[in-house]
């Protein structure tokens, strides 16, 4: 188990709901991964970021799900890309990922508490 944090630590990270509105091939990755722009509402915008989902994602997939992330981290380079977000996910001991999303639809932009 990690270090505990305080409420106030917690309510600061910026967890939001977003809409994949694009997904592109990312072949200067280290490891297989796709480009993806998020469509995150009117307070917060569009951002992109690369995630490493290909083992259980194609595209077609993608595009339209709604996801959570983390909206509030700097930017990060990743190869030739900035990436702006931190969508998440569960990770099983293979390093497969499960997005984590809403159980239903919701507004972009909507904050997870």
């Amino acid at each position: 188990m990690t270090d505990t944090i305080t409420w106030n630590q917690f309510s600061q990270i910026e967890m939001r709901v977003g809409t994949v509105i694009q997904v592109n091939p990312f072949p200067e990755a280290q490891k297989p991964a796709y480009k993806l722009t998020i469509d995150f509402g009117k307070e917060i915008g569009i951002k992109k970021t690369s995630a490493q989902i290909t083992k259980r994602y194609a595209p077609e997939q993608l595009l339209h799900k709604q996801v959570v992330a983390v909206v509030n981290f700097p930017a990060k380079q990743i190869a030739n890309f900035m990436s702006e977000c931190l969508i998440l996910g569960a990770v099983d001991q293979e390093g497969d990922v499960v997005l984590l999303q809403p159980e239903s639809l919701v507004s972009n932009g909507l904050r997870i508490l």
